[in-house]
């Protein structure tokens, strides 16, 4: 998978670009407060439709306009695809070769992106939020009907915790309802369970072969999913029966607060190193050799599942990395997939790279490009 132009109309500071990419590693160099991050941005936006920065979408728009506009031209596979994606202050509107797609998992999926920040050093010591965010971002891009599948459990949650509280407080005494939505739950939760649990199965598979050549063979990293709910099955019915009977028995505890307990929401990813839990007693190295195994394993999981590997968008990660570890991601990505880096500097891939980059200089929203000799 590779993206071969993007263009950006009226998106932040970004009133009218276009740019052409025909390498494989493509940095956007520059000062703090210049632009490079909204680049990337745009490219993650393109790929899910959202920002990874902000849940608002008119602060994508540029202050003095009424929409955004971001449009990439990739190859996947032997097609060339031209994606779309028309923001305004009603909504988005997204396209395939000009053609509206209605429904989000007819869009996502065509352009897989793998973001890796600063922030992604806190997926193994941040809160169990991040984590289930970031298991439900990945795994939507592999298998969209998941995301559909989420989206239901989400707004069953909503009406079910409404009517919890509803019960709690006196105002609905009817409990025929809270059935159906309780039913309602457990299907679309154990179908969200069944799918998270596949997907952290092979994320360990891939994570653990990528720290163990980080750490020299010296380590060993497993990535257990802690669910709220007792789980020996991926199978879909099994989940949901123990889901169900999980939740009756739980019932007059939910109606006394007037909240679900259980469920995905509430799950969590542990992972462990040499068989110690490395987000309570690993070292600040151990956690972030364990986030850069967890972030380049995607890559490998992303092209078994979808046969394509995906673009990588490196939010001036590097700066963070020592030389080690900036190393193996080097090594990791170099000829094998499209990378798009954001850096003040070039001394980190300053001779750790055969290939030459093409260097894009961002300086307040104006690019001028150069490839390296």
């Amino acid at each position: 998978m590779r993206l071969n132009r993007l263009e950006l109309r009226n998106y932040r500071n970004y009133q009218d670009l276009i740019l052409k990419f025909p390498n494989r590693l493509n940095i956007f160099l520059g000062e703090n407060a210049q632009g490079k991050t909204n680049l990337l941005e745009s490219i993650y936006v393109l790929a899910l439709t959202r920002s990874h920065r902000t849940s608002s979408e008119q602060e994508l728009i540029g202050w003095q306009d009424d929409f955004a506009q971001i449009k990439g031209r990739i190859d996947r596979g032997t097609s060339e695809l031209e994606l779309e994606l028309l923001l305004t202050k009603k909504g988005r509107k997204s396209k395939i070769n000009h053609i509206e797609q209605k429904k989000l998992s007819s869009y996502i999926g065509q352009l897989n992106v793998i973001l890796f920040a600063p922030e992604d050093l806190s997926l193994v010591k941040g809160s169990p939020q991040i984590r289930r965010r970031f298991i439900d971002m990945e795994l939507g891009q592999i298998n969209p009907v998941y995301l559909y599948d989420l989206a239901q459990y989400q707004q069953t949650l909503k009406q079910r915790n409404l009517y919890l509280k509803q019960l709690s407080e006196k105002k609905q005494t009817d409990e025929i309802y809270l059935d159906i939505l309780t039913e309602q739950l457990a299907d679309f939760g154990s179908k969200v369970l069944a799918n998270r649990l596949k997907f952290v199965k092979k994320l360990e598979f891939w994570s653990n072969d990528l720290h163990r050549k980080i750490t020299n063979q010296k380590e060993e990293l497993e990535i257990k999913y802690e669910a709220s709910i007792p789980l020996e099955s991926e199978d879909i019915e099994d989940i949901r029966i123990i889901f169900l009977n999980e939740l009756k028995k739980n019932r007059k505890r939910e109606i006394f607060k007037g909240n679900t307990f259980l469920g995905p929401h509430r799950d969590d990813l542990i992972f462990q190193v040499n068989q110690q839990n490395v987000q309570t007693y690993g070292s600040q190295g151990q956690q972030r050799t364990t986030a850069l195994s967890v972030k380049l394993a995607e890559i490998d999981l992303m092209k078994e599942e979808t046969g394509e590997y995906p673009i990588l968008l490196l939010d001036d990660v590097m700066s963070e990395l020592d030389d080690n570890r900036q190393i193996h991601l080097l090594e990791t990505i170099e000829n094998k997939v499209q990378t798009f880096l954001t850096t003040t500097t070039l001394n980190h891939v300053k001779g750790k790279m055969t290939g030459h980059p093409d260097i894009f200089y961002v300086h307040q929203g104006q690019i001028e490009r150069t490839e390296t000799e």
